[in-house]
């Protein structure tokens, strides 16, 4: 059983907003554990009104070997067709963060466009018509990011 417990002094009274205000601003910090109370109870509202998912996907794009991904990350201004050691494509990507993150959103964008067809009223995607997703992202060990996504 939880004990709800009521502030009874003025300092209680007074620690409990400063408690109030401090969650108040930590919810937009993500990754902070109110901004995931926050998604927590997103998720349960969507299920709530449309009922349990059909799929729950994991999403994890290779970085190191897509050729858009290393297009990104390189200097050049055209795509050069060229065969990069892994050491090189490992070095390209580490030194290049941000076109890491520019390719996860690209993939994932088309991902939820031609496969999901999310914003299509008349094509329905690979496992059918959607009706709505959620998802969140999350870094790897490898510091890469991978998508973690209710479907139905």
């Amino acid at each position: 059983m939880i004990e709800h417990i009521k502030p009874e002094t003025e300092e209680e009274i007074k620690c409990y907003k400063v408690i109030k205000d401090l969650e108040h601003v930590s919810s937009k910090v993500q990754g902070s554990g109110t901004s995931k109370k926050y998604m927590n109870n997103e998720v349960w509202s969507l299920l709530n009104y449309l009922g349990s998912p059909t799929w729950y996907i994991t999403f994890a794009p290779s970085d190191e070997k897509h050729p858009i991904a290393l297009y990104f990350a390189d200097d050049k201004d055209t795509f050069v067709k060229e065969i990069h050691t892994p050491n090189q494509r490992h070095r390209l990507i580490m030194n290049n963060p941000v076109a890491s993150v520019r390719f996860f959103h690209f993939v994932v964008e088309a991902f939820l466009k031609h496969v999901l067809k999310v914003d299509s009223s008349t094509e329905a995607g690979l496992w059918g018509q959607t009706k709505g997703y959620y998802g969140t992202v999350e870094q790897q060990g490898c510091l890469t990011l991978h998508l973690h996504m209710l479907y139905g």
